[in-house]
C-alpha cells in the first residue's frame, strides 16, 4: 500500500511540473480590473475544457495548461462581450492580459462549455460534471469534490466553517433541509448544479433587515430528464458472517415536478449501515426555531430520555435497523405551498463495553472502578410534520407548521462493577411531543415591516428505571439510607417518573427602515412555561409484593409532585447601520421574570427584572472575506427536575435530590470569526475563537459513599469559564488539495465533592492534515492524519490520553466500468505510560457498471477486513475521567445489486 501511495504522489508531482502556467489580468475598456470574470481554456484537438479560472479582486487569473498544445481561451463577464482568442502554448510560462468591451447588442460569442464555477451576487454555482470523476454515487460524493465545501463525519455539509442549515432540491425543501438525509440518499447521477446560497433568508420580506450572514443554504438543480419522472435506485444484497446471514434492502425513489415532489427512502439491514441514529432523531429540529432564540433568555425543559449508551462511530457489537421516510411538497397555485414528511426508525442494538473510571479526587478515598457491560437496546422512533405557506402577495405571508414526535424505547443492561458487583438495569420510556409554529409577516410599505412568530410545545415523558443489585454487602450503606428492606435475596429497586411540559414562546417584531443603510427593530415577546414532575421510588420484594421505603436522609422524601411555572415578558430594541465595510448592530432587551414552584404544600416564588445587552459587528473585507464579532449576555433557567426536592435515582450509583430555591445563571459570550475563500487559487481559510463566562452556574454538591454519589444542585458563587478556538486552511495546487486544521478547547469549572471545593481544568486539542488528489481520469488518493490530546487536571490528579490516527482512502474508476474504493485507518490510543489499545480498520468495495447510463450495477463490499474486535476512546465529566473499550461488528462481506431508475 505504501508503494502504491508513493507512486501516486510522484505521478502527481510529475504532472504538476509538466504544466505551463498562463496568467494575466482581465480589465474593462477604461482599465478597471474585473473581479469574478470567467476564463476557460478549451483544447482544440480534444474539444475538452482543460482549465478554468476566476479573477480575483485585482482582475488576476491563472490557468494550468499542457505544453505544445493549442487552446481556445474564452473570457466572459456579466454585461460584457465575451472575448475569444486562440493561444498556442509552448514550453514556458505565458502572461496574457484581456480587455472586455461593454455589451449593448447581446450579440456575443456562444460559450460551448459551462464554467465549472460561477458567482452571481450571494449565489455560488458549481457545475457538478466539471468536478465528478465517475465514482460518485450519492450527493455527498459530489460535494466532497467541490472546492470550499466539506462533508463532515456526521454527513453534515459545512461551508465557510458553518453547517449548512437547509438543503433544497429544485427549490423545494428536502426533509426540511436535513443535510445528512440529503448527502446519504440523493443519487449523484441526478445532480446537475449545486447552488450555494449565502446570506440566505427564510422570509424574503425580512432579507433586508435581518442579519443572515451565518445562514447558508444549498439548492440542488436536477439534470434534464430527472424532472416529471421517477428517478433513484433500489439496492438489495446479502452475505454470510461468522454468526448469521446478512441482508440489506435500500429503496430510494424521487419525483420532482413544478407543482409537487415526492421523496421515498427505505433502509432495512443487519450489517450496521445506520440510515438514521437516535442522535439524528433528537437533533432533528424539523425546521423549528424558537422565536426567543435571540432574546437573551434560555429555559431548559430538561431531557428525561433514558440513559442510553450511545454508538461510537456508528459501530456496535450487533446492529439491526429499519428505516422509512417520505417527504412531499405540493403547490396547488402560486400563492400556496404545502409540504410534510414522515420518518420511522427502528433499531435493535447490542453493545459490549469495558470501562476504566478514575474519579476526580483520589485523596478523598473514592476508589477507581472497572466496569464491564453488555447492553441490549430496542428503539422505535417516529416523526410526522405538516407545513403550509400562504403568500397572497409580496406584502403578506402566513406560515403554519405542526410536528409530532413519538417513541418507544428500552435498554436492558448486564453490568459488572469491580466495586459493587453484578447489577441488572432495565429502563423504558414512551414519550411524545407536539410542536406547533405560527408566523405572519406583513410589509406595510417600503419603510415599515411587521412579523409575528409563536411556537407552542406540548411534551409528555415517562421514563421507568429498575436496578437489581446482587451483592447486597457492597450496597448496604446506600440501601439503608434509602430505607430498603434488607431481608431479601437482592436489592430490587425501581422508580417511575413523569414529566409534562407545556410552553408558549411568542414575539412581535417591528422594523422601521430609516435609510438605505440603517434600520431600527423593536420587539415585544413572552415565554410562558409550565411543568409538572411526579416520581416515586419503590422496592420489589421476593414475594412479588411492592414495598414503599422511607429514606433516612433528605427529610424522608423519595416522591415528587412538583408544579413549576415560569414567565418572561420582554421588550427589545436593535439598531442596525452600515458604514463602509462595517455592519454594526447594537441591542438591548429588558426582561421581567417570574418563577414559582409548588411542592409538599410549600410555594417558592421569585420575581425580578434584568437588562441584557448584545452586540454584532460584521466587517466585509472583500466579497468572500469577512470578520464577525458578536457579544451577548444570556440568562439560563433550569427545568423542574432540578427543583424537585424528592430523591431521584439517575443510576444505580447516582442519587439526586433537587433544590427548590435555585436561581438563574448568567453568562457572557463572545465570538470572533474570520473567513476567506479565494476563487483565484482556491484558498479556503476559516478561524474562530469563542469565550464564555458563567456566573451563578448551577453546580452539584456531591458526596461519595464508595463509588455511589449523592448529588444536590446549588448556585455556585464561583464563575466557570470556557474558551475554544478552531481553524482550517485549505488550498488547491493543480491536481493536489491540501488542508490543515486544529481545534483547542479549555474549560475551568468548580466542583464540590465531600464538602471540598476544587477547580477542574480540561484541555483538549486536536490537529489534522489532509492531502488528496483531484484527477479526472486517474485513481485518486486521500491521505489523512489526526492527532488528539485529552488533558484533565482535577487538582490532586491529572490524566492525559493521546489518540493518533493516520488513514488513507483510494478511489478509482477502472476501464470506465469498475469502481474500486478502499479506506484504511490505524488508531493508537495511549496515556502517559504507553499504548492502551491500538487497532486497524479496513473497508473495501468493488462495483461493476457497464457504462454510466446502465440500469444495473453489481457490487461486493467488505467492512472490517482485518476483523478488528474492539476500539477505544477517552471520556471526561465533572467527576471522573474514563477510558472505554467498545466491541464492534466482525468482518462482513456482502454482495449487492443496484437498479437505477
Amino acid at each position: 500500500m505504501k508503494k502504491v501511495i508513493t507512486l501516486m504522489l510522484l505521478l502527481v508531482v510529475g504532472h504538476s511540473f509538466a504544466q505551463i502556467k498562463v496568467e494575466g489580468v482581465v480589465k474593462d475598456s477604461i482599465g478597471n480590473p474585473l473581479e469574478l470574470a470567467n476564463v476557460i481554456a478549451i483544447n482544440q484537438e480534444t474539444k475538452a475544457l482543460e482549465s478554468y479560472g476566476i479573477t480575483n479582486d485585482q482582475g488576476r487569473y491563472k490557468l494550468a495548461l499542457t505544453k505544445n498544445i493549442t487552446y481556445t481561451v474564452q473570457v466572459s463577464y456579466i454585461g460584457m462581450k465575451t472575448f475569444e482568442e486562440t493561444v498556442k502554448i509552448k514550453e514556458s510560462d505565458l502572461t496574457k492580459n484581456f480587455t472586455l468591451q461593454e455589451d449593448n447588442t447581446l450579440d456575443e460569442i456562444q460559450i460551448t462549455y459551462e464554467m465549472p464555477v460561477t458567482i452571481k451576487g450571494d449565489t455560488l454555482t458549481y457545475n457538478a460534471d466539471s468536478f465528478n470523476k465517475g465514482t460518485e454515487r450519492k450527493l455527498g460524493d459530489v460535494l466532497k469534490n467541490l472546492p470550499g465545501v466539506e462533508v463532515n463525519a456526521d454527513g453534515q455539509i459545512e461551508i465557510e466553517g458553518k453547517v449548512v442549515g437547509k438543503v433544497m432540491v429544485d427549490g423545494k425543501d428536502f426533509f426540511d433541509g436535513d443535510s445528512k438525509l440529503a448527502t446519504k440518499n440523493i443519487p449523484a447521477s441526478a445532480v446537475d448544479k449545486v447552488q450555494v446560497l449565502k446570506n440566505y433568508a427564510e422570509v424574503g420580506q425580512l432579507s433586508g433587515v435581518t442579519n443572515n450572514m451565518d445562514n447558508i443554504a444549498i439548492n440542488i438543480k436536477l439534470k434534464e430528464g430527472k424532472t416529471n419522472f421517477w428517478f433513484g435506485d433500489i439496492t438489495a444484497g446479502g452475505g454470510v458472517s461468522e454468526d448469521n446471514a446478512l441482508y440489506l434492502a435500500q429503496p430510494k425513489l424521487f419525483y420532482y415536478s413544478p407543482k409537487y415532489s415526492v421523496n421515498l427512502i427505505g433502509d432495512l439491514n443487519n450489517i450496521g449501515e445506520i440510515a438514521f441514529t437516535r442522535r439524528d432523531y433528537f437533533n432533528f429540529s424539523g425546521g423549528f426555531r424558537a422565536p426567543s432564540r435571540q432574546s437573551g433568555t434560555s429555559i431548559n425543559l430538561g431531557s428525561n430520555n433514558l440513559g442510553f449508551l450511545s454508538l461510537q462511530n456508528n459501530r456496535a457489537k450487533d446492529i439491526n435497523t429499519k428505516f422509512g421516510a417520505a417527504n412531499f411538497s405540493y403547490s396547488p397555485n402560486k400563492k400556496l405551498d404545502l409540504s410534510g414528511f414522515a420518518i420511522l426508525s427502528s433499531s435493535r442494538i447490542e453493545l459490549q463495553e469495558n470501562n476504566s473510571v478514575q474519579y476526580t479526587n483520589s485523596d478523598l478515598g473514592i476508589p477507581d472502578e472497572d466496569t464491564q457491560s453488555n447492553t441490549r437496546q430496542r428503539s422505535d422512533l417516529g416523526m410526522l410534520k405538516l407545513s403550509s405557506k400562504y403568500k397572497p402577495n409580496a406584502s403578506n405571508q402566513l406560515d403554519y407548521e405542526v410536528l409530532g414526535r413519538f417513541s418507544k424505547e428500552s435498554q436492558d443492561q448486564k453490568f459488572l462493577s469491580s466495586v459493587i458487583g453484578n447489577i441488572d438495569q432495565f429502563e423504558n420510556t414512551k414519550p411524545f411531543s407536539v410542536n406547533q409554529n405560527l408566523s405572519y409577516y406583513y410589509t406595510l410599505d417600503e419603510k415599515n415591516i411587521f412579523a409575528f412568530e409563536a411556537q407552542h410545545l406540548l411534551q409528555d415523558e415517562d421514563p421507568f428505571y429498575n436496578a437489581i443489585i446482587e451483592e447486597k454487602a457492597n450496597y448496604e450503606t446506600t440501601a439503608n439510607n434509602l430505607g430498603l428492606d434488607p431481608n431479601q435475596l437482592d436489592y430490587n429497586v425501581a422508580q417511575e417518573k413523569r414529566v409534562k411540559s407545556n410552553q408558549l414562546d411568542a414575539k412581535l417584531d417591528y422594523w422601521n427602515i430609516l435609510t438605505a443603510r440603517s434600520n431600527i427593530n423593536f420587539t415585544l415577546g413572552t415565554i410562558l412555561s409550565k411543568q409538572n414532575f411526579d416520581s416515586e421510588i419503590f422496592q420489589y420484594l421476593d414475594d412479588d409484593t411492592v414495598f414503599d421505603p422511607t429514606p433516612t436522609f433528605n427529610d424522608g422524601l423519595d416522591t415528587n409532585n412538583t408544579d413549576y411555572n415560569f414567565s418572561d415578558m420582554y421588550v427589545g430594541a436593535h439598531y442596525q447601520f452600515k458604514t463602509g465595510i462595517f455592519t454594526i448592530t447594537p441591542g438591548l432587551s429588558a426582561h421581567a421574570y417570574s418563577s414559582k414552584n409548588v411542592q409538599f404544600g410549600e410555594e417558592y416564588k421569585k420575581n425580578f427584572f434584568k437588562l441584557l445587552p448584545d452586540f454584532d459587528m460584521r466587517i466585509q473585507l472583500k466579497k468572500s472575506e469577512n470578520i464577525s464579532l458578536t457579544y451577548n449576555m444570556n440568562t439560563q433557567f433550569t427545568d423542574v427536575t432540578n427543583l424537585a426536592r424528592g430523591i431521584v435515582l439517575n443510576n444505580y450509583n447516582s442519587i439526586f435530590s433537587g433544590n427548590e430555591g435555585l436561581d438563574n445563571a448568567l453568562s457572557h459570550n463572545v465570538n470572533l470569526r474570520y473567513f476567506s475563500f479565494n476563487m483565484f487559487n482556491y484558498t479556503n481559510v476559516f478561524g474562530s475563537i469563542n469565550y464564555s463566562k458563567r456566573i451563578d452556574q448551577i453546580r452539584n454538591l456531591t458526596n461519595f459513599e464508595s463509588v455511589i454519589r449523592n448529588n444536590s444542585p446549588f448556585n455556585s458563587s464561583f464563575a466557570d469559564e470556557t474558551i475554544s478556538a478552531n481553524g482550517r486552511f485549505q488550498r488547491r495546487f493543480g491536481k493536489l488539495q491540501a488542508s490543515v486544521n486544529g481545534n483547542f478547547n479549555y474549560s475551568k469549572f468548580n466542583q464540590f465533592i465531600q464538602g471540598n471545593r476544587s477547580v477542574n481544568e480540561n484541555y483538549s486539542h486536536s490537529y489534522g492534515a489532509e492531502l488528496r488528489t483531484n484527477f479526472r481520469e486517474a485513481p485518486n488518493v486521500q491521505l489523512n492524519y489526526r492527532y488528539g490530546i485529552q488533558d484533565n487536571d482535577q487538582g490532586s490528579t491529572r490524566s492525559k490520553f493521546y489518540t493518533s490516527t493516520p488513514s488513507v482512502e483510494v478511489d478509482a474508476l477502472i476501464l470506465k466500468t469498475f469502481t474500486f474504493r478502499t479506506d484504511f485507518s490505524y488508531n493508537n490510543f495511549s496515556d502517559e505510560e504507553g499504548t492502551i489499545n491500538d487497532y486497524e480498520f479496513w473497508n473495501a468495495s468493488l462495483s461493476y457498471r457497464k457504462d454510466k447510463d446502465a440500469k444495473l450495477e453489481y457490487a461486493i463490499k467488505a467492512t472490517n477486513l482485518l476483523n478488528t474486535k474492539s476500539q477505544s476512546q477517552s471520556n471526561t465529566s465533572n467527576i471522573s475521567v474514563s477510558a472505554t473499550e467498545y466491541f464492534i461488528q466482525p468482518l462482513y462481506v456482502t454482495f449487492r445489486v443496484i437498479y437505477s431508475l
